[in-house]
């Protein structure tokens, strides 16, 4: 990077970013569309799961109107995604990131603003950033209910330029683990797209439109310096 004053936003994914979401998620989708018919063991579940996998990052509720072309049964699907995952979340816990909550710090302490970004609801939202513990940490939380639409369009990271007063979008950075992330970022006209690969080869995320990758998110108050 050029200098600490080249990104005057940091726009963070919440899933996959800030908590570890992969093993949570699948459970609370896998009961989720059990509720439709679509169970273990059969190849709709096997073809489903790969449609859950690839849409990473995007809203639960698109993601149902996926795999359900009827309105009535992705909607069911989806409350009961909703269900599903605080359900899920009671019975295992929800892991976040080594050390997300210190780089969130570091990253204010750099005068960076910080936005967390999620495709959840506001109530799935707010009880992961409860478990997280990292809502006081950051400058704003930006749920599905705050913008049109999810990742990956651009809007929840518009609609964070605009309510954090920034000048030009050019200078916010986008970080994620998805592509559906890094399409929004860029999208959006963002300038720094950071991707953290994780479950996902990097080469989806350079594909995407990623132009940095780090390990951890860890790593990213250095790559901004």
């Amino acid at each position: 990077m050029s200098g600490s004053d080249s990104v005057s936003l940091v726009c963070c994914d919440l899933a996959g970013t800030i908590i570890s979401a992969g093993s949570v998620l699948e459970k609370a989708f896998a009961e989720a569309i059990a509720t439709q018919g679509v169970v273990p063991g059969t190849a709709a579940y096997a073809r489903s799961m790969v449609v859950v996998d690839r849409s990473s990052g995007q809203p639960p509720r698109d993601v149902m109107h996926t795999l359900f072309t009827d309105d009535a049964q992705a909607q069911a699907a989806y409350l009961s995604f909703e269900r599903s995952y605080r359900t899920v979340v009671d019975r295992f816990g929800l892991s976040t990131v080594a050390g997300a909550r210190d780089t969130l710090v570091s990253l204010s302490d750099a005068d960076h603003k910080v936005c967390v970004i999620s495709g959840f609801s506001r109530p799935t939202s707010r009880l992961v950033l409860e478990r997280a513990g990292i809502s006081r940490d950051v400058d704003l939380t930006l749920c599905l209910d705050d913008a049109p639409r999810g990742f990956p369009w651009p809007d929840l990271v518009l609609t964070a330029v605009v309510r954090l007063g920034i000048d030009d979008v050019a200078s916010v950075a986008v970080v994620g683990d998805s592509e559906n992330v890094i399409t929004a970022g860029r999208r959006a006209g963002a300038r720094t797209l950071v991707g953290i690969p994780g479950e996902r080869p990097a080469q989806r995320l350079r594909a995407a439109g990623a132009n940095h990758l780090i390990n951890t998110l860890a790593e990213l108050p250095a790559l901004l310096r």
